[in-house]
């Protein structure tokens, strides 16, 4: 496994690799969930690169950007054994030069949802993963499930702007309890722990609610909401039913509907969805 720094480097390895090849963009703190990710595209690719990089553009004023979890050398054991050929651990001033001005936006897909609670957040996003693609040139680039917006958005750039890399979406990896993994899990106390498994059960009690017939979607919306008032640690910021490809809200589901949500549970703001 070849591990650099240098843009320089980087570039010279990946041409000298033929055959198809993968990419799997993290900000570090791997856990399962990434190595689904990677171990998929080893699967699928005959080389894989990973890019660690805490992008300091998608986080907004107030958020984690300093305290977000950083566990490099445990992170390349990990990638080690799951077989990535290289791994790119960037510094800043290479992805933001100084004098950078040059933004990628996505414009109706990062409006809703994540978009309307971090602004800002998908044009970070969009621009560093537009930039990893040009430095990786990968054809194929694999994301979770449980990032269901940063998919869509990022399927709207890659088309928009013909980077030609198919996107692979790997299912959400959980706990057995259900908790969504997540390198901010790393925030929760053990009660807190606990408490957030709400956002499964919740998203599961709306998917059961739609198995058994509501096409409302404010129903199912507010079954979500149910459980989690139940829960006097949960603090949503948002609860959604919406369309899977332009995230507009739903009055009634037709062919499928994006159950999802974000709530505050001590320090950690978590993440959840299920694709239905």
């Amino acid at each position: 496994m070849r591990i650099t720094e240098s843009l320089d480097e980087l570039r010279k390895i990946r041409a000298s690799k033929t055959g198809t090849f993968g990419l799997v963009p993290t900000m570090g703190a791997l856990h399962a969930g990434h190595a689904s990710l990677v171990a998929r595209a080893r699967a699928e690719c005959r080389h894989v690169g990973v890019s660690i990089f805490v992008n300091p553009s998608q986080f907004g004023p107030g958020e984690d950007y300093a305290n977000y979890p950083r566990s490099a050398d445990r992170d390349l054991a990990m990638l080690e054994k799951l077989g990535a050929d290289v791994v790119w651990i960037p510094r800043p001033e290479t992805i933001y030069p100084p004098g950078f001005q040059t933004w990628v936006t996505v414009e109706e897909a990062a409006m809703p949802l994540e978009g309307s609670c971090r602004p800002g957040h998908f044009r970070g996003v969009a621009t560093v993963v537009a930039k990893l693609f040009n430095c990786f040139k990968p054809d194929k680039a694999y994301f979770g499930q449980k990032d269901a917006q940063q998919v869509v958005v990022l399927r709207r750039m890659a088309l928009d702007l013909n980077f030609p890399v198919e996107l692979v979406v790997c299912p959400t990896v959980r706990e057995p309890d259900g908790l969504a993994m997540s390198s901010r899990n790393a925030y929760l106390n053990p009660e807190e722990r606990k408490a957030a498994i709400v956002l499964f059960r919740a998203l599961s009690a709306a998917k059961q609610k739609y198995e058994q017939g509501e096409r409302n979607a404010e129903a199912l919306r507010e079954t979500m909401r149910s459980l989690l008032r139940a829960e006097h640690l949960a603090d949503p910021e948002y609860v959604s039913a919406a369309d899977p490809e332009s995230l507009r809200e739903l009055d009634t589901v037709g062919k499928g509907v994006l159950l999802s949500m974000a709530v505050r549970i001590g320090k950690a703001r978590l993440i959840d969805n299920i694709l239905i």
